[in-house]
């Protein structure tokens, strides 16, 4: 029986312990330097109003694997929820994704209706069709032309501290125009919050007899020898920064409590085009907690700087990417050193594939 250390005690930290823990049989010691468990997912009950917060921004869970959804559905019951944000443009809080209601808020009927019959005759009622491809119709060139500019060119460059000339317009011209009255930013059959909240959903992951959660505990400060160490921290910090940083994206959170009972009119409204910030999450329409009172999170981006802020957005260029293969390239020479999640993999999962990676890696490595 093979001893094993799970450095994170995150959604992949936890999901990898229970399956070590419950598949074979074998003790599996979590730690992690946070106070709390959960990672970026932690959410916690604010005192004052009720309200459950996401910590570290707003999480919807959605996947299309239902190996991963029944996997999850037996450590929580769920808050069965469809993300349906919105986003400021000229002044206006419209539907976001953009799509046929967008175009009857923000345009005449009469020109929303001629934009609506063309794109339909086009492309077919339901279709989802990136900027990049409307704008090889003259047509329709203008449409896809309003959307980038209005939608995703400055928040894009925001979220990544780059200015607009600097971004490839391919790059946002991959988001599709969405063909029909669906709301919904996620189509995935499978959506949802935990009923009873992220952080309570992984301490139900870890509550298993082989498995010992230590927190507010570096990985420096363990002495003990493990067969196996799973590594769930930026890798490049496990190798003290030996070929150079790895880049990131961070975020701050601005968490207010207000006094009435509703902000704004739905969970997450951006803001491409006004302030500094990306976007306002009101935490409230999670799990339609009442209150009289409310809270939002006013969100950030900013560059991440070693020691003052957390990563949450690898950076994922080509010469970051070599960058990242160094490193993985180096941990390979160690028998029984693993990496693992978004930091470990230097890749931004969302929390289905984050639970896949390690349904893979189990079955690969471990099995």
């Amino acid at each position: 029986m093979k001893s094993n250390l799970i450095v994170g005690a995150g959604l992949s930290g936890a999901v990898l312990a229970s399956l070590i823990a419950d598949k074979l049989n074998e003790e599996v010691l979590v730690i992690d330097r946070k106070e709390h468990i959960a990672g970026n997912i932690y959410d916690y009950k604010d005192k004052e109003t009720n309200i459950t917060i996401h910590k570290y921004g707003p999480h919807i869970f959605h996947t299309n694997n239902k190996k991963v959804w029944d996997y999850l559905s037996k450590y929580t019951k769920w808050n069965f929820f469809f993300l349906k944000p919105n986003v400021i443009i000229e002044g206006n809080c419209v539907t976001l994704p953009f799509n046929l209601t967008t175009l009857y808020e923000v345009f005449s009927n009469k020109m929303a209706s001629d934009l609506e019959e063309k794109l339909i005759s086009t492309y077919g009622y339901g279709a989802k069709v990136p900027i990049l491809k409307l704008r090889e119709n003259p047509e329709l060139e203008f449409i896809a032309q309003y959307i980038y500019e209005n939608v995703f060119k400055n928040y894009t460059s925001k979220q990544w501290g780059l200015e607009p000339d600097k971004i490839d317009p391919s790059v946002t011209a991959r988001v599709p125009i969405y063909i029909s009255f669906d709301n919904r930013y996620f189509q995935d059959k499978y959506q949802g919050i935990p009923l009873f909240g992220y952080t309570k959903m992984v301490e139900n992951i870890l509550k298993h007899k082989n498995i010992k959660v230590k927190l507010n505990t570096d990985f420096k400060e363990i002495t003990q020898k493990f067969d196996r160490v799973i590594y769930c921290g930026a890798i490049d910090e496990y190798f003290d920064y030996k070929f150079g940083q790895l880049p990131y994206r961070s975020l701050n959170f601005d968490i207010q409590t207000i006094n009435q009972e509703y902000y704004q009119k739905t969970v997450v409204v951006n803001y491409p085009n006004n302030y500094d910030f990306t976007r306002i999450c009101e935490h409230k329409y999670f799990l339609n907690e009442k209150s009289s009172k409310t809270v939002i999170s006013v969100e950030y981006p900013q560059s991440f700087e070693l020691g003052k802020n957390e990563r949450y957005y690898p950076i994922a260029n080509d010469e970051n990417l070599a960058l990242y293969k160094k490193y993985k390239d180096e941990s390979q020479k160690i028998d029984g050193l693993y990496f693992l999640g978004r930091l470990g993999d230097y890749k931004y999962y969302n929390m289905d594939l984050a639970v896949e990676r390690v349904f893979e890696f189990f079955d690969k490595e471990l099995k």
